[in-house]
């Protein structure tokens, strides 16, 4: 991702994943990234506060899917492509029936079996604002 931005920002709980980020933004002389611990829901408010934004955002939330905070940030960020990864199809569905309420369009759906022999599946769905057009 990082080498078609001008900026990338990774936000995550686990301060563990975010030390190993850097290390890897590192290891492969990424330097246009910057990598924050702490909730989305916090996070995300506090980023456009400070004039932070992004015209591309992925989420790929816990089991229990994005925290409304988190999904009212991103609407109110608006950006142009939402990329929504989750191994959950229940509160996928809800999360992204919520964006598409709220002018984005699913423009692809790619399931991707990464738990093979198991009933679980990751999947990733592609959406575009599209404004009152994607009601």
């Amino acid at each position: 991702i990082a080498d078609k931005a001008k900026k990338v920002y990774g936000v995550e709980i686990v301060k563990t994943a975010i030390e190993d980020a850097r290390d890897n933004a590192k290891l492969n002389d990424i330097t246009n990234v910057e990598f924050i611990v702490g909730k989305a829901e916090d996070v995300f408010p506090k980023m456009m506060k400070q004039g932070i934004r992004g015209n591309k955002v992925v989420v790929d939330p816990p089991r229990k899917g994005c925290e409304k905070e988190v999904l009212e940030a991103i609407v109110e960020l608006n950006p142009e492509t939402v990329v929504y990864v989750s191994c959950n199809p229940s509160t996928m569905a809800r999360d992204v029936k919520y964006l598409v309420e709220n002018g984005y369009q699913v423009r692809e759906v790619q399931p991707v079996d990464m738990f093979p022999h198991t009933a679980h599946v990751e999947s990733i769905i592609l959406m575009t604002y599209c404004g009152s057009e994607g009601k």
